[in-house]
């Protein structure tokens, strides 16, 4: 009885191993195309009012704008995390009416990390010599450029989020959503 379930343990154990290392599919595969709210939400302005508060959203953040339109907005914004690295996000609003002659917006945002590392490379000089032929000499000295490692679409919700707080905040100083209650001014006696 032992070696019978040795026997159909060790099998049983082998279908769960060759099924975890099955083949690993490419990130294309993966995309679910599930509706959520992650890259999109939905507010109460039309496109142009909705694109205005989400290129000053990113404005108040430090993105340069590079783009703004009543339905685009695109914006970058640069960071050195060490002395030998960089990362630049390029952030992409589209303002869509939710129907024709709705007053409601969809924005659709999307936000690219790309990552560059400083990468130094050694010069070498060749000197001619007539009877030998050319000679390849290394000299000391390098340059050092950035270098693009990777580049990757941000996926954090909670990135997108905060992003969209703040656009709602935008939109109701602006009067185009929900207002800011404001303190009635007192009387004067």
């Amino acid at each position: 009885m032992s070696v019978l379930f040795r026997s159909w343990s060790l099998a049983l154990s082998t279908a769960v191993l060759a099924g975890c290392a099955g083949p690993k599919l490419a990130p294309f595969q993966r995309e679910a195309f599930e509706p959520g709210d992650t890259y999109s939400r939905s507010v109460a302005a039309d496109a142009a009012h909705a694109c205005e508060a989400a290129r000053r959203a990113l404005l108040s953040q430090g993105y340069v704008v590079a783009s703004a339109t009543p339905d685009f907005v695109s914006a970058r914004k640069s960071f050195q995390p060490e002395a030998d690295s960089h990362i630049e996000i390029e952030f992409r609003v589209v303002c869509a009416p939710e129907a024709k002659g709705s007053a409601k917006t969809l924005l659709f945002v999307s936000a690219l990390q790309d990552r560059y590392a400083l990468k130094k490379s050694n010069n070498s000089a060749s000197v001619g010599v007539g009877a030998i032929g050319s000679l390849s000499v290394p000299f000391t000295g390098s340059d050092d450029s950035l270098v693009k490692v990777a580049s990757e679409t941000i996926t954090a919700a909670n990135f997108y989020d905060r992003y969209f707080r703040l656009v709602t905040r935008y939109l109701a100083v602006t009067g185009t959503e929900e207002p800011v209650p404001t303190p009635e001014p007192a009387e004067k006696p």
